[in-house]
């Protein structure tokens, strides 16, 4: 399913924003999560460093490794199932639940697009 051209750059800068919002989510979790200023602080950093590290070599567009679609995907949803348990561990459920439906119909979305556009320039005639 090829999406129009400016739903397709509406859906990608949505994907972008659900990205931030993930790490924000772990890092507002891992502040609050501990009993100790010491353990919100590295939980605070360390909980959004891991996914943002995770994400840059697997599931980033220029990812450093190309591990397929399979691992992208996998690591897509740990990241974005991480952040839904976060939201929902800090109290708020019905933004767990928005959040993870969000991510969910997006990465969706932008899967069946990428899938149809690589198809679609793959069965094109070079010029040439």
């Amino acid at each position: 399913m090829r999406l129009p051209g400016p739903v397709h750059a509406g859906n990608e800068g949505l994907a972008f924003l659900v990205e931030l919002a993930a790490f924000a989510a772990l890092a507002w979790w891992g502040f609050t999560a501990g009993d100790a200023v010491l353990v919100d602080l590295v939980l605070g950093l360390g909980a959004p460093a891991a996914a943002i590290t995770l994400w840059g070599l697997f599931a980033a567009p220029k990812s450093r490794f190309d591990a397929g679609l399979p691992v992208v995907l996998l690591v897509k949803a740990l990241v974005f199932a991480s952040a839904a348990l976060a939201v929902l561990a800090v109290g708020h459920p019905v933004l767990a639940a928005v959040f993870a439906a969000i991510a969910l119909v997006n990465t969706a979305l932008a899967t069946l697009d990428r899938d149809a556009r690589f198809r679609a320039a793959r069965d094109e005639p070079s010029a040439g």
